[in-house]
């Protein structure tokens, strides 16, 4: 008499049966849920216990367990794991708190000559020390669980980010300060600048751009072939140049000077670029920040020959993301200094000098909005 099996038939509805075709084919479920469905279709379809474990390469009580939770359960539920399963954790949260204590500590302070921990050194040094400090459940600890236990938390040990620490006492006051200069250049854009002014810049040097040259041509593009400009990796450095530039707020005017250096000679040249480009008898008004140069005694002997003529409104210390002309200098890293290349320093003045021609073509009006809603109507600062 052939074989008979007493085991229940499996029901599935039409929905179930297309989700577990669905998981049996997924590429990115997990792959015990996978084979879970495999087998529970399998033996929808009528194939017998040994049938299934040949063709899935697996060992009879495996599937016998998958097909009884599906009758008990359900078989949505048999492709999980039940609560409770597996081993259970060795590592107590007193353990891993031990350890992320340790990832926030420095590798110098714990004697080693590494600024910051890696999993792999960390996880030596807490193999070596856990006995004596009375965690011992870490003597076998590996990297992969030091980085499972970092990331719970989350702390990354190994990386760094960069903050700013405001250094200047006064930083609110001179920020205020500087953000009502925006705000009145909006309201004079409207109803003109006031008679006592003559021009707003927002002031600063560019410093340290590079003159390189090829070591080879260019080669330009080869529709079909190369879709970009050709360059020899190789380059010739020339020296550098220092961009002097005032950004006229109103109507986004450019002044700028290309010189090798930026000390107080080179500023008070532009003071006096500046001097003769704004009508006489009134004051400019400059935005810049306290470097040495703008406060030097060669600067205050020229300040002093122009008395009333100019009107400084300082940055604070590390404040100069409030000056708008840099976002001038960002436009220019972006456009003209991007992959630049030139035979001299003067090659490199002379294209610089070019580009702020073309600027100043059709002048773009730079305006700063942050802040300026919540600024007090009085400027804290005399």
């Amino acid at each position: 008499m052939p074989f008979v099996s007493t085991r229940s038939q499996l029901v599935l509805s039409d929905q179930d049966k297309t989700w577990l075709s669905h998981i049996s084919q997924s590429r990115s479920e997990a792959a015990a849920k996978v084979h879970r469905a495999q087998i529970l279709l399998r033996y929808y379809q009528g194939d017998t216990i040994s049938a299934i474990a040949a063709a899935l390469r697996t060992n009879r009580p495996k599937v016998e367990r998958c097909i009884a939770k599906a009758l008990q359960l359900g078989v949505r539920t048999a492709l999980e794991d039940l609560p409770g399963r597996g081993r259970r954790a060795r590592i107590s949260d007193e353990d891993k708190t031990w350890v992320v204590n340790l990832a926030c500590q420095k590798p110098k302070e714990l004697g080693y000559a590494q600024e910051l921990w890696t999993t792999r050194m960390l996880a030596k040094h807490i193999r070596k020390h856990c006995g004596e400090l009375g965690y011992p459940s870490l003597s076998k600890l590996g990297r992969g669980t030091v980085s499972k236990i970092l990331a719970a938390h989350p702390v990354r040990p190994h990386k760094l980010e960069y903050y700013l620490e405001r250094r200047d006492p006064e930083f609110e006051a001179k920020m205020i300060e500087v953000l009502h200069v925006y705000r009145e250049v909006g309201v004079w854009r409207t109803t003109g600048l006031p008679a006592e002014v003559v021009g707003v810049l927002s002031y600063d040097e560019k410093p340290g751009i590079q003159a390189i040259g090829n070591t080879a041509p260019d080669l330009p593009p080869v529709p079909g072939r190369h879709a970009t400009v050709g360059r020899d990796h190789e380059y010739t450095r020339y020296g550098t140049v220092s961009l002097l530039a005032g950004i006229d707020l109103l109507s986004g005017e450019v002044l700028g000077l290309v010189r090798d250096r930026h000390r107080s000679a080179e500023f008070v040249e532009f003071l006096r670029l500046a001097d003769q480009h704004y009508p006489a008898g009134a004051r400019i008004r400059m935005v810049l920040d306290n470097h040495s140069a703008h406060i030097s005694k060669e600067t205050r002997t020229y300040l002093d020959s122009v008395p009333n003529r100019f009107d400084f409104v300082f940055t604070p210390k590390h404040g100069s993301w409030l000056n708008l002309v840099e976002s001038f200098f960002g436009k220019l890293a972006k456009t003209l200094l991007r992959g630049i290349r030139v035979n001299s320093k003067a090659e490199l003045r002379a294209r610089i000098e070019l580009y702020l021609r073309e600027v100043n073509e059709e002048p773009v009006v730079f305006k700063w909005k942050y802040k300026l809603e919540t600024l007090p109507t009085e400027s804290v600062v005399a």
